[in-house]
């Protein structure tokens, strides 16, 4: 059991179909395959295609200027798993039992054992092996293997890209709904068959093609396995009054899989951890790692979703989760990934300045805070467009994209901008006010990352985001002259000035009681939530009480102030972070699975060595356990990345600026080792690390300076 490269049965907690659906569901960034029984036609199985949306009016009681106007929900596809088995009577065939199900990490395939039966008694083993392109994203391949068990003659086995989708009957805004207005035609192909779905609202189109014709028998009389190859093409998404590339006739299942498998070595060879001590916790980041990878968009023109390709949880919207969760991961160890996130974010910056001019803020643009095509799609604004910081969080990921990589032409063609605009949007929103007798810079009725702490005034981590935002743009106009090069727009002596003295006088709160950083300016106002009277099924507590009810107390969703603190580490002195730590974990309820990974992570940078394991055993295995309790409808994604922020950033103590890399050893007890890989600034490293030391090596690239437990060394390349 807990094979550290190898999901199956016994590592995954929650059985119940919806629940495996996800967990071995595989993906490409361009699509996903959920891993329904391929014989029950599950209304929850299905395709999920990256950035393939629909869109419908939002409905309002009362509605007012600038609210949304249209929910955009990702559309769950024909289910290219889904076959129908009947005997020569036309007798139907239905999963007796799912014997085994294994998803290899190393390689990519899932492998799926079922037996079979009819109503009077006729049995058939079935193994269903599956693999998903990667190189090219627009294959799948498919090989049932048939083998009699108490069974001998024909059957016939019926494939059709059919839709069966399920209607959303519950109020949980983390549901997706159901889209309606699809037309589905048929396309006349030499083999197999085809369809081609368009949407109604957003213009979109898809095709999926199949190698093999609605119908087919095969003869099990020999008594001996018969092979069933099913090859399928997922194209792009187009525009459905554009031109569309002709389907192909896909790829054999060999090809396929090797496809697979050399991705997934190159993948492990640059961004492998391993965990020495505890093979669950191994199997555990082998798997978040492996469906980051099959999560993330990699044409600059799609993201990472909440649920990726996983699932239609939160309606396949993109959030600031990609930032500050997902997109460290592949800054470090696939950059060239991480560049076309952050594109993505450039190709919706248009919409971003529209929606500044929506909020009233003349310059500068504010991206929404979940969307797919780059339009605000939040119907609350209060938990959604109020969250401004989102701008600061892109600004934040691309700073941190640039000092890894010192990738000046990302900089110089896309970065910059974005940086340049959303500075300017805080200089635009923000206000100048007396406090203290002191004249400071601060943002009114803002939402900070904790969703149960709405429209309140100079939430910390929103200024402290908005003031490095800011001074972001002074840094890169210097790495513009130190390179000699033209700044790519336009910014006046006179606007890079008042960018400095904003950041400089950015009022951060501070509560004086408890000497710590406030969350907000009315945080300790409120009474604490009543958590003794609160019993454990009322949790999360969005679905068992009205917001007001909880806006109105000091309770906390997820890590905020201590968001801040776990990025800006060095700027709170270490008695100080502790107070703060512990004050907010007693009003943190973790109902949100941004949570767990923020909390590890600090506590080992604290010394808190077992509470930091106890939140990262949480982390690791999330989905696996089903610890949210809705991994049905996709996995927690930045919960993923996050578990990796754990061990990088918290146990490893990893933390970079363009200047200098910092490893420090946090090791838990728990483990023996801890080795893993990454990239800094066109090198490839190995660090690891043991309760005897830490030892970092340089596998490709020019030497190093780096500090390793405090102590500053330069390390030559093997």
């Amino acid at each position: 059991m807990h094979d550290p490269f190898v999901i199956a049965l016994p590592d995954i907690n929650n059985h119940a179909p919806a629940n495996l659906e996800t967990v071995f569901s595989i993906g490409n960034g361009h699509f996903g395959i959920r891993a329904s029984d391929p014989l029950s036609h599950s209304a929850t199985g299905g395709t999920i295609v990256n950035g393939f949306f629909e869109t419908a009016p939002i409905t309002y009681g009362e509605s007012a200027y600038g609210y949304a106007k249209k929910h955009q929900t990702i559309i769950n596809l024909p289910d290219l798993r889904a076959v129908t088995v009947t005997d020569e009577a036309g007798a139907a065939f239905t999963t007796q039992k799912l014997v085994s199900q294994e998803l290899d990490l190393h390689t990519g395939l899932l492998t799926t054992e079922l037996i079979l039966a009819t109503l009077d008694g006729k049995r058939l083993h079935l193994q269903l092996t599956e693999a998903i392109g990667q190189t090219n994203q627009n294959v799948a391949a498919l090989q049932y293997t048939f083998t009699p068990l108490s069974f001998s003659g024909k059957i016939t086995v019926t494939k059709k890209l059919a839709f069966y989708q399920a209607a959303v009957t519950d109020d949980d805004p983390r549901k997706a709904r159901a889209v309606q207005s699809l037309q589905i035609d048929d396309m006349a192909v030499d083999q197999g068959q085809a369809i081609q779905i368009t949407t109604a609202s957003t213009h979109l189109r898809v095709q999926m093609a199949l190698s093999v014709p609605e119908t087919t028998t095969l003869d099990l009389t020999q008594n001996q396995a018969t092979e069933f190859f099913v090859g399928a093409e997922v194209g792009p998404v187009g525009s459905a009054d554009g031109d569309y590339p002709t389907s192909v006739l896909p790829p054999d299942l060999g090809t396929v899989a090797e496809d697979g498998q050399q991705y997934w070595q190159q993948v492990w060879a640059q961004g492998t951890v391993d965990i020495t001590g505890d093979k669950p916790l191994a199997q555990g980041i082998h798997y978040n790692i492996f469906q980051l990878n099959s999560s993330a968009g990699r044409d600059g023109h799609t993201n990472i979703s909440a649920k990726g390709v996983s699932g239609v949880g939160y309606e396949g919207h993109y959030f600031w989760d990609t930032e500050m969760y997902m997109l460290p991961y592949f800054i470090l160890t696939q950059p060239t990934i991480a560049k076309q996130l952050l594109a993505y974010r450039y190709h919706i910056l248009p919409q971003a300045k529209e929606r500044a001019r929506t909020l009233g803020v003349t310059n500068g643009a504010l991206f929404a805070w979940r969307t797919i095509n780059g339009e605000e799609a939040s119907a609350y604004y209060p938990a959604g467009t109020a969250q401004y910081h989102i701008d600061a969080d892109i600004a934040y990921g691309i700073g941190q994209y640039y000092a890894a990589t010192g990738d000046l032409d990302f900089m110089t063609k896309m970065g910059f901008e974005m940086i340049v605009e959303t500075a300017r949007f805080w200089a635009n929103f923000g206000s100048w006010f007396i406090k203290d007798g002191k004249k400071v810079f601060g943002f009114f009725d803002v939402t900070g990352p904790d969703e149960y702490t709405a429209l309140v005034d100079n939430n910390y981590y929103t200024n402290r985001m908005a003031q490095h935002n800011l001074e972001l743009v002074g840094q890169l106009i210097k790495a513009f002259q130190d390179a000699g090069q033209a700044l790519p727009v336009s910014v006046s002596e006179k606007e890079q000035a008042d960018f400095e003295i904003i950041a400089d006088n950015i009022y951060l709160p501070y509560n004086q009681e408890h000497q710590i950083n406030a969350q907000d300016d009315s945080f300790f106002d409120k009474p604490v939530w009543p958590f003794a009277e609160t019993p454990k099924e009322n949790y999360p507590l969005l679905l068992h009480y009205h917001p007001l009810m909880i806006y109105r107390h000091q309770v906390n969703k997820q890590a905020d102030t201590l968001l801040a603190d776990y990025l800006f580490f060095d700027d709170v002195p270490t008695d100080q972070l502790q107070r703060e730590y512990d004050y907010y974990e007693s009003v943190t309820t973790h109902d949100s699975s941004l949570s767990r990974a923020i909390f590890s992570a600090l506590a080992a940078r604290l010394g808190m060595g077992a509470k930091a394991y106890s939140y990262f055993m949480d982390t690791a295995r999330m989905d696996l356990t089903d610890l949210q309790g809705n991994t049905a409808d996709g996995l927690h994604l930045a919960n993923l990345g996050g578990s990796w922020l754990s061990i990088v950033t918290g146990f490893a103590g990893l933390h970079y600026t363009a200047d200098n890399l910092t490893i420090t050893n946090h090791l838990p007890e728990n483990w023996e080792k801890l080795a893993f890989k990454c990239q800094y600034q066109g090198r490839q490293l190995q660090v690891s690390m043991s309760h005897f030391g830490t030892e970092v090596t340089v596998l490709a690239g020019d030497p190093l300076d780096i500090t390793i437990d405090g102590v500053q060394q330069k390390i030559a390349a093997q």
